[in-house]
Protein backbone atom coordinates (compact mmCIF):
# COMPACT_ATOMS: atom_id res chain seq x y z
CA UNK A 1 0.00 0.00 0.00
CA UNK A 2 1.34 2.78 -1.29
CA UNK A 3 2.53 5.90 1.36
CA UNK A 4 0.07 8.98 1.46
CA UNK A 5 2.11 11.86 0.36
CA UNK A 6 1.17 15.88 2.69
CA UNK A 7 -0.28 17.02 -0.49
CA UNK A 8 -3.04 14.07 -0.50
CA UNK A 9 -3.64 14.63 2.53
CA UNK A 10 -4.44 18.29 2.80
CA UNK A 11 -6.41 17.90 0.14
CA UNK A 12 -8.43 15.27 1.22
CA UNK A 13 -8.79 16.91 4.67
CA UNK A 14 -9.28 19.88 2.81
CA UNK A 15 -12.31 18.34 0.77
CA UNK A 16 -13.68 17.11 4.12
CA UNK A 17 -13.61 20.10 5.95
CA UNK A 18 -15.82 21.97 3.48
CA UNK A 19 -18.18 20.06 3.61
CA UNK A 20 -21.18 21.51 6.43
CA UNK A 21 -20.97 19.21 9.42
CA UNK A 22 -24.03 18.07 10.94
CA UNK A 23 -23.67 20.71 14.05
CA UNK A 24 -24.02 23.45 11.73
CA UNK A 25 -27.33 22.21 9.28
CA UNK A 26 -30.29 24.52 9.94
CA UNK A 27 -32.46 23.42 12.31
CA UNK A 28 -36.00 21.43 11.68
CA UNK A 29 -39.60 23.24 12.45
CA UNK A 30 -40.08 21.50 15.33
CA UNK A 31 -36.47 22.91 17.20
CA UNK A 32 -37.68 25.81 15.67
CA UNK A 33 -40.86 26.00 17.32
CA UNK A 34 -39.73 25.19 20.83
CA UNK A 35 -36.56 28.17 20.35
CA UNK A 36 -39.78 30.23 19.63
CA UNK A 37 -41.47 29.46 22.14
CA UNK A 38 -38.82 29.77 25.02
CA UNK A 39 -38.12 32.64 23.82
CA UNK A 40 -41.89 34.10 24.52
CA UNK A 41 -42.10 32.39 27.38
CA UNK A 42 -38.45 34.60 28.38
CA UNK A 43 -40.48 37.85 27.22
CA UNK A 44 -44.22 36.79 28.94
CA UNK A 45 -42.09 36.14 32.46
CA UNK A 46 -40.19 39.43 32.19
CA UNK A 47 -43.50 41.52 31.35
CA UNK A 48 -45.13 39.25 34.45
CA UNK A 49 -42.43 40.16 36.56
CA UNK A 50 -42.97 43.91 35.78
CA UNK A 51 -46.36 44.14 36.50
CA UNK A 52 -45.81 42.30 39.75
CA UNK A 53 -43.09 44.87 40.55
CA UNK A 54 -45.92 47.75 39.67
CA UNK A 55 -48.47 46.00 41.64
CA UNK A 56 -46.49 45.79 44.88
CA UNK A 57 -44.41 48.15 44.71
CA UNK A 58 -44.96 51.51 42.42
CA UNK A 59 -48.80 51.53 43.28
CA UNK A 60 -47.59 51.17 47.04
CA UNK A 61 -45.04 54.66 45.99
CA UNK A 62 -47.88 56.33 44.20
CA UNK A 63 -50.63 55.61 47.15
CA UNK A 64 -48.24 57.12 50.28
CA UNK A 65 -47.52 60.11 48.30
CA UNK A 66 -51.90 60.61 47.68
CA UNK A 67 -51.85 59.74 51.04
CA UNK A 68 -49.55 61.32 52.50
CA UNK A 69 -50.36 64.96 50.36
CA UNK A 70 -53.80 64.41 51.97
CA UNK A 71 -53.07 63.95 55.60
CA UNK A 72 -51.20 66.81 55.54
CA UNK A 73 -54.73 68.73 54.11
CA UNK A 74 -56.46 67.30 57.00
CA UNK A 75 -54.22 68.30 60.07
CA UNK A 76 -53.46 71.80 58.48
CA UNK A 77 -56.96 72.24 58.80
CA UNK A 78 -57.04 71.24 62.32
CA UNK A 79 -54.24 73.15 63.17
CA UNK A 80 -55.90 76.66 61.53
CA UNK A 81 -59.61 75.97 63.00
CA UNK A 82 -61.26 74.44 60.12
CA UNK A 83 -62.51 70.43 59.62
CA UNK A 84 -65.32 70.47 62.06
CA UNK A 85 -67.75 69.95 63.38
CA UNK A 86 -66.35 66.31 63.63
CA UNK A 87 -68.93 63.60 61.43
CA UNK A 88 -70.13 66.26 59.87
CA UNK A 89 -66.85 66.90 57.87
CA UNK A 90 -65.62 64.13 55.87
CA UNK A 91 -64.75 65.64 52.52
CA UNK A 92 -60.71 65.07 52.97
CA UNK A 93 -60.97 62.60 55.90
CA UNK A 94 -62.46 62.17 59.32
CA UNK A 95 -59.00 61.14 61.14
CA UNK A 96 -56.05 58.55 61.86
CA UNK A 97 -56.08 55.17 62.71
CA UNK A 98 -53.02 54.10 64.85
CA UNK A 99 -52.38 50.11 64.80
CA UNK A 100 -48.81 49.63 66.55
CA UNK A 101 -48.90 46.02 66.57
CA UNK A 102 -49.27 46.86 62.33
CA UNK A 103 -46.40 49.30 62.53
CA UNK A 104 -47.16 51.23 59.78
CA UNK A 105 -47.80 54.32 61.43
CA UNK A 106 -51.13 56.87 60.81
CA UNK A 107 -53.50 55.48 58.44
CA UNK A 108 -55.78 58.59 56.98
CA UNK A 109 -59.58 57.53 57.16
CA UNK A 110 -61.88 58.69 54.79
CA UNK A 111 -65.54 58.37 53.58
CA UNK A 112 -66.21 55.56 51.37
CA UNK A 113 -64.55 51.52 50.39
CA UNK A 114 -64.65 51.52 46.94
CA UNK A 115 -61.28 51.18 45.29
CA UNK A 116 -61.25 55.32 43.71
CA UNK A 117 -60.84 55.70 47.63
CA UNK A 118 -58.83 52.78 49.26
CA UNK A 119 -55.98 52.85 46.09
CA UNK A 120 -54.74 56.31 47.89
CA UNK A 121 -53.64 54.59 50.34
CA UNK A 122 -55.80 55.16 52.81
CA UNK A 123 -58.41 53.11 54.93
CA UNK A 124 -62.31 54.33 54.56
CA UNK A 125 -65.27 53.76 56.15
CA UNK A 126 -68.06 51.63 55.20
CA UNK A 127 -71.47 53.46 53.67
CA UNK A 128 -72.47 50.10 52.36
CA UNK A 129 -73.64 47.34 52.65
CA UNK A 130 -73.90 48.76 56.08
CA UNK A 131 -73.31 52.23 57.22
CA UNK A 132 -70.30 52.31 59.97
CA UNK A 133 -71.39 54.33 62.84
CA UNK A 134 -68.79 56.83 63.61
CA UNK A 135 -67.55 57.24 67.39
CA UNK A 136 -67.85 60.92 67.18
CA UNK A 137 -71.36 60.67 66.87
CA UNK A 138 -71.76 59.08 70.39
CA UNK A 139 -74.26 56.83 69.06
CA UNK A 140 -73.33 52.92 69.90
CA UNK A 141 -72.48 50.84 67.05
CA UNK A 142 -69.83 49.30 64.49
CA UNK A 143 -67.38 51.89 63.20
CA UNK A 144 -66.56 49.69 60.30
CA UNK A 145 -63.46 50.09 58.18
CA UNK A 146 -61.49 48.38 55.26
CA UNK A 147 -58.08 48.79 53.46
CA UNK A 148 -55.37 46.95 50.90
CA UNK A 149 -53.55 44.28 52.22
CA UNK A 150 -51.35 44.50 49.08
CA UNK A 151 -50.47 47.05 46.73
CA UNK A 152 -52.09 50.72 46.72
CA UNK A 153 -50.11 51.77 50.11
CA UNK A 154 -51.06 48.16 51.67
CA UNK A 155 -52.27 49.63 55.22
CA UNK A 156 -53.37 46.40 56.04
CA UNK A 157 -50.73 44.23 55.28
CA UNK A 158 -49.45 43.02 58.59
CA UNK A 159 -52.97 42.88 60.20
CA UNK A 160 -52.06 39.25 60.68
CA UNK A 161 -49.76 41.05 63.65
CA UNK A 162 -52.21 42.09 65.77
CA UNK A 163 -53.18 40.06 68.72
CA UNK A 164 -56.16 40.08 71.30
CA UNK A 165 -55.36 42.54 73.95
CA UNK A 166 -53.95 44.74 71.25
CA UNK A 167 -54.26 48.41 71.06
CA UNK A 168 -56.26 49.94 68.07
CA UNK A 169 -56.74 54.07 68.55
CA UNK A 170 -58.34 56.14 66.56
CA UNK A 171 -57.96 59.96 66.44
CA UNK A 172 -59.90 62.61 65.45
CA UNK A 173 -59.43 66.95 65.54
CA UNK A 174 -60.40 67.09 69.41
CA UNK A 175 -60.37 63.16 70.46
CA UNK A 176 -58.69 60.31 71.05
CA UNK A 177 -60.78 56.97 71.00
CA UNK A 178 -58.71 53.86 71.99
CA UNK A 179 -60.33 50.42 71.71
CA UNK A 180 -59.01 47.17 72.51
CA UNK A 181 -59.22 44.08 70.31
CA UNK A 182 -61.33 41.24 71.70
CA UNK A 183 -61.47 39.12 68.80
CA UNK A 184 -60.60 37.70 65.54
CA UNK A 185 -61.61 36.28 62.54
CA UNK A 186 -59.02 35.09 60.54
CA UNK A 187 -60.65 34.18 57.50
CA UNK A 188 -64.91 34.52 56.43
CA UNK A 189 -66.53 34.64 52.53
CA UNK A 190 -65.93 38.05 51.06
CA UNK A 191 -69.73 38.38 50.98
CA UNK A 192 -70.06 38.15 54.88
CA UNK A 193 -71.62 41.18 55.56
CA UNK A 194 -72.41 40.04 59.22
CA UNK A 195 -68.88 40.91 60.24
CA UNK A 196 -69.95 44.27 59.68
CA UNK A 197 -73.28 44.62 62.19
CA UNK A 198 -74.01 47.10 64.38
CA UNK A 199 -73.75 44.03 67.22
CA UNK A 200 -71.31 41.92 65.67
CA UNK A 201 -72.72 38.65 66.85
CA UNK A 202 -70.14 36.87 65.11
CA UNK A 203 -67.67 38.25 67.66
CA UNK A 204 -69.16 36.97 70.55
CA UNK A 205 -71.07 40.67 71.14
CA UNK A 206 -75.09 40.37 72.02
CA UNK A 207 -75.67 44.04 73.15
CA UNK A 208 -74.94 47.42 71.57
CA UNK A 209 -71.96 48.93 72.05
CA UNK A 210 -68.74 51.16 70.66
CA UNK A 211 -67.69 49.05 68.43
CA UNK A 212 -64.36 49.00 65.87
CA UNK A 213 -64.42 46.71 62.88
CA UNK A 214 -61.28 46.06 60.71
CA UNK A 215 -61.43 44.39 57.44
CA UNK A 216 -59.29 43.36 54.39
CA UNK A 217 -58.19 40.52 52.02
CA UNK A 218 -56.63 37.25 52.72
CA UNK A 219 -54.92 34.97 52.19
CA UNK A 220 -51.94 37.98 51.24
CA UNK A 221 -51.43 38.64 47.50
CA UNK A 222 -55.02 37.59 47.22
CA UNK A 223 -59.00 38.13 47.25
CA UNK A 224 -60.37 35.00 47.94
CA UNK A 225 -61.51 35.94 51.51
CA UNK A 226 -61.89 38.43 54.60
CA UNK A 227 -59.89 38.59 57.65
CA UNK A 228 -61.60 40.25 60.09
CA UNK A 229 -60.47 42.27 63.77
CA UNK A 230 -62.84 43.61 65.96
CA UNK A 231 -62.29 45.93 68.97
CA UNK A 232 -64.63 47.34 71.72
CA UNK A 233 -64.32 51.21 73.19
CA UNK A 234 -61.82 51.52 76.39
CA UNK A 235 -62.11 55.10 77.02
CA UNK A 236 -62.07 58.39 75.56
CA UNK A 237 -59.52 60.85 75.53
CA UNK A 238 -59.11 64.86 74.82
CA UNK A 239 -56.40 66.17 72.81
CA UNK A 240 -54.16 68.89 74.65
CA UNK A 241 -52.77 71.23 73.15
CA UNK A 242 -49.55 69.40 72.17
CA UNK A 243 -51.93 66.46 70.78
CA UNK A 244 -49.93 64.07 73.26
CA UNK A 245 -51.01 60.76 72.61
CA UNK A 246 -51.91 57.99 74.59
CA UNK A 247 -50.45 56.07 76.54
CA UNK A 248 -50.51 52.70 74.18
CA UNK A 249 -49.06 54.85 71.35
CA UNK A 250 -46.14 55.90 73.40
CA UNK A 251 -44.60 53.08 74.18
Amino acid sequence: MAATTDTEHEEHTGAAASRPSAARRRPGPIAMAVSVFGELLITAGLVLGLFVAYSLWWTNVVADRAAGKQADKVRDDWAHGRGGPGALDTKNGIGFLHVPAMKNGEVLVEKGTSNKILNDGVAGYYTDPVKAVLPMSGKTGNFSLAAHRDGHGAKFHNIDKIKKGDPIVFETKDKWYVYKVYDILPETSRFNVKVLSQVPKESGRKKPGHYITLTTCTPVYTSTYRYIVWGELERVEKVNADRTPPKELRS
